[in-house]
């Protein structure tokens, strides 16, 4: 998955630093695109410069690489210097552009622009406070945001989500999402306020499939920066009737699949296809 990037590790802690010549430098742009150069199938990100180190905001490391981000407001895109880096081979890819062209043979680099996203997406969703519509500023102390105004402290938001993968003896439920990711998937939803995982589980399996379900077991948790989620994985198995009744909403697909039919997705990166694999290959634990 995206995030087993061993032997390499992230480190998130909070560190009030100076960018570096030899760090890697981030900028996406205003609709959340990422600047990078592909050499051969492999990522490279822009290095540190001087001239951004009053707007470089540090965020992880791997291993002994340290990651910025440009977090010039987006309004204050600088177009010729996007220019300049196009004329070095860069340019700006979505995140599911980089999932698809650069899994294979930079896992940690798409970790880290995953990664990225999430906090690029916080920073960029959070320059004025909600109180009081002051401007807010970065603090120096922990990875949060301050007003000073009127104190209000904004951390980064993570959204709960689950994945379910629902079985019929040696039948999984395999979806396809109406709008979006055109590949297999499994039956997944946000965890509404006031809702345990579980009960999510069988809320998002009714509401999706019609499909009641029992015998709810964790599986697994990912982190996933493209929708700033945490994904956390279930099984269980259908509960009574096992008629489909799809939510044509959301879904163009929804059918009782074999393990033997199964089609995974085209790369490794998903708890979703993990998930499916772990099913036809008979190892659930």
């Amino acid at each position: 998955m995206i995030q087993d990037i061993f032997p390499s590790k992230l480190d998130n802690s909070f560190r009030s630093v100076e960018m570096e010549e030899n760090d890697s430098l981030l900028i996406f742009d205003r609709d959340g695109r990422l600047l990078v150069k592909d050499n051969d199938g492999r990522m490279t990100y822009l290095s540190g410069s001087d001239g951004m180190k009053n707007r470089a905001v540090y965020l992880f490391s791997i291993d002994e690489r340290r990651y910025f981000l440009d977090d010039a407001a987006p309004e204050a895109d600088d177009q010729s210097i996007s220019e300049a880096y196009r004329q070095e081979g860069y340019r700006y890819y979505t995140i599911r552009e980089i999932r698809n062209v650069f899994s294979e043979a930079s896992l940690a680099d798409v970790f880290a622009a995953f990664t990225a996203y999430h906090l690029w997406k916080w920073y960029a969703d959070h320059r004025y406070c909600g109180k009081c519509g002051g401007s807010l500023e970065r603090s120096s102390k922990e990875r949060s945001l301050l007003c000073p105004v009127c104190g209000n402290v904004i951390y980064p938001r993570i959204n709960p989500a689950v994945i379910v993968g629902v079985t019929k003896g040696d039948c999984l439920l395999l979806t396809r999402y109406k709008r979006g990711y055109a590949h297999n998937a499994l039956v997944a939803g946000f965890t509404e306020i006031g809702e345990t995982l579980e009960e999510t589980v069988a809320r998002e399996v009714m509401e999706e499939t019609g499909i009641k379900v029992k015998n709810i077991r964790y599986y697994k948790s990912q982190p996933w920066g493209m929708a700033q989620d945490l994904l956390v994985g279930f099984y269980c198995d259908v509960d009574g009737d096992d008629e489909i009744h799809m939510d044509e909403n959301e879904l163009k697909y929804a059918q009782w699949v074999k393990r033997e039919d199964i089609e995974l997705q085209p790369n490794h990166l998903s708890l979703t296809n993990e998930m499916m694999k772990v099913f036809r290959d008979h190892q659930i634990p």
